[in-house]
């Protein structure tokens, strides 16, 4: 995984990630499932110009879906608590930009 830009996927955009980005100065990402917090906090200390205090990771199980009499399982996913230092903030997740 040497290219940064397949580790960060896209932000994550729920209430509870907005509620936390004001609050406590935390984005959110999906990421690449393989990648560790150092991969992920250089990949974003790169992108986004940022200084990158703490990452915390948390993999999503996969859930079973069903369409009529068809059942299937979504993927399972990688999600990042990202914590940046005080004063930096990311302009692009809040004006709906994209990741790269």
């Amino acid at each position: 995984m040497n290219d940064i830009y397949s580790i960060i996927k896209s932000p994550v955009i729920t209430e509870k990630s907005a509620n936390q980005g004001m609050t406590a100065n935390k984005v959110v990402f999906w990421v690449e499932l393989k990648a560790n917090k150092y991969q992920i906090k250089d990949a974003v200390e790169k992108v986004f110009g940022v200084n990158v205090v703490d990452v915390n990771t948390q993999r999503v199980p996969s859930k079973v879906k069903r369409l009529g009499r068809h059942a299937g399982r979504t993927s399972i996913r990688k999600k990042a608590y990202i914590t940046l230092k005080e004063g930096d903030s990311i302009e692009e997740l809040v004006s709906g930009g994209a990741t790269k």
